[in-house]
């Protein structure tokens, strides 16, 4: 967590939210490091991975980051 936290600070993110998001999306990234094969299974189209922020309180989810998808994310309803 430290390390996303630095730098989303670093880049003049500071809401709790805007740290939260980048440490997400960081985590992504690592997803896509480590497993052989993940991240060619993503960069051919044949993959997706989709990070949701769920709020219990309201019951709502927001997209925080994707990666290897070529349409939208279709909007929760």
């Amino acid at each position: 967590m430290t390390p996303s936290v630095l730098a989303a600070r670093a880049a003049g993110r500071g809401q709790a939210e805007e740290i939260l998001a980048a440490h997400i999306e960081h985590t992504v990234d690592l997803l896509l490091e480590l497993p052989r094969g993940l991240a060619e299974r993503v960069a051919a189209s044949r993959l997706g991975v989709v990070v949701l922020s769920y709020r219990l309180a309201d019951g709502s989810a927001q997209l925080v980051a994707s990666r290897g998808l070529d349409a939208a994310v279709p909007a929760a309803s």
